[in-house]
């Protein structure tokens, strides 16, 4: 979630499919008409324009990147993912717009919002709470948040999903990677069949309100009392498929830390380290959703509030201990125990070619490198992200191998892609030795 901008009465989601599709069209022929416009023109005056060059200006990225924050849902859910797990590989222009559907988003008008509730809440829903602020404090992909107080006095988060979005998932995914293809704003050379696949199937999850309280509860019963993960409760009865109300939590930006002092950077990417670790070994659940709009800190405390439970993954125990055997294995250097763990996980198997196996372990040892540092790891200095991706991007290029992991294992590369650029651009220093033992909970 991200801070409302509250920008006049809001901008309606369009909610039907075909309201949807039409928006979709006119983009491409707004994009298209611009390219017919700016090529004569260049034609006029002797040149000889390349068409990619007349696709990927300034003004189309914008036309892109506002429709897209416009729809919401699955539209704009697919411009986040692809700016985090890919943002290096593209445009300027396109990478520092993208950039913003991490950060910016419309909210509904209030006559819309009111739609919602009395469809939700029923005609009379006023009456279910004390106060409710119809100016939302947050607006994300898929819905926004409102501060109100419950019958009872107690502060209140409640989550409210925008129209049509749950319905247009699949249809919205298939049409924007279109517009971004047809735009040259995503490159030919860029496979993101994966992001696509990736991207409908955690918005359906993130869609079912139900099911995200449910993450929530089984979270806050498997992490116990740590006073420096603060998790919202429930409110089951003022909850539906498409509201979810939780308690009010105070906290701060993450992105406050960039001007905290060391010690605070410090400790809050401890926390989250720590937090990582319990989530994979001793939970076997995990919220894998690396955006950082889903985190609050509080620097003092050096303690983070979680908000989000939409990507909550269940590990199985089979998979939790092929991780602690690579654990093992980077912690001792045996590059054969190694490769019996990533054997074990399915990284690679029997048949896979010796060099291709040998690609993978470099990658894993890049990945352990903060675990097997005695003390503290800076992440300022190693560029340990930007190593990982290029090391990443050289298998990716190898045609010839073609085996993927499981695909539990790509959403916690993404947790854990998300925790190393986060401790990079914070230029955090953390013991991930200390983090592990931290990470067992005191009653094992």
């Amino acid at each position: 979630m991200v801070k409302s901008s509250n920008n006049g009465d809001g901008k309606a989601v369009p909610s039907g499919r075909l309201a949807r599709l039409s928006k979709f069209g006119a983009l491409a022929t707004t994009v298209a008409g611009s390219v017919v416009k700016n090529g004569t023109k260049q034609l006029v005056q002797g040149k000889r324009p390349k068409l990619s060059d007349l696709l990927l200006t300034p003004k189309n990225a914008l036309r892109v990147a506002n429709q897209l924050a416009q729809l919401r849902g699955a539209a704009m859910k697919l411009g986040q993912l692809i700016s985090m797990d890919a943002g290096d590989m593209l445009s300027p222009q396109l990478a520092d717009i993208l950039a913003r559907l991490r950060s910016d988003a419309h909210h509904m008008p209030k006559a819309q919002l009111h739609e919602m509730l009395v469809q939700e809440w029923g005609s009379e829903w006023r009456s279910r709470l004390a106060s409710f602020d119809e100016n939302p404090v947050a607006a994300a992909s898929i819905g926004q948040v409102h501060r109100a107080v419950s019958l009872d006095g107690k502060a209140l988060a409640i989550k409210i999903q925008y129209p049509g979005v749950r319905e247009s998932i699949d249809s919205d995914i298939d049409n924007v990677a279109s517009i971004l293809r047809f735009t040259g704003l995503v490159p030919d050379t860029l496979d993101i069949r994966a992001l696509l696949h990736e991207a409908k199937k955690q918005l359906h999850e993130e869609a079912d309100y139900q099911r995200e309280a449910d993450c929530l509860e089984q979270f806050r019963e498997a992490m116990g009392h740590w006073p420096q993960c603060i998790i919202p409760g429930v409110h089951r009865a003022l909850s539906t498929p498409r509201i979810l109300a939780m308690d009010f939590v105070e906290g701060e930006p993450i992105e406050n830390l960039a001007t905290a002092p060391q010690a605070v950077r410090d400790g809050v990417l401890t926390t989250l380290f720590t937090l990582m670790f319990r989530e994979l070994l001793h939970m076997r659940l995990m919220q894998t959703d690396p955006n950082f709009a889903n985190y609050l800190v509080r620097p003092a405390q050096q303690a983070v509030v979680l908000l989000d439970f939409g990507a909550t993954r269940r590990f199985t125990p089979e998979l939790v201990a092929g991780y602690q055997a690579v654990m093992n294995a980077a912690l001792v250097g045996s590059r054969q125990a190694l490769e019996q763990a990533a054997l074990q996980i399915g990284y690679f198997d029997h048949e896979t070619q010796a060099h291709h196996r040998e690609l993978v372990l470099d990658l894993m040892a890049l990945a352990c490198e903060p675990l097997c540092t005695v003390g503290a790891y800076d992440f300022g200095e190693a560029n340990l992200a930007e190593r990982l991706r290029d090391t990443g991007l050289a298998l990716a290029e190898d045609r010839q191998f073609w085996h993927t992991p499981p695909v539990d294992c790509l959403f916690l590369h993404r947790k854990m892609g998300g925790l190393f650029l986060l401790a990079t651009r914070l230029k955090a220093r953390v013991n991930i030795q200390d983090c592990v033992a931290l990470a067992k909970p005191a009653a094992e």
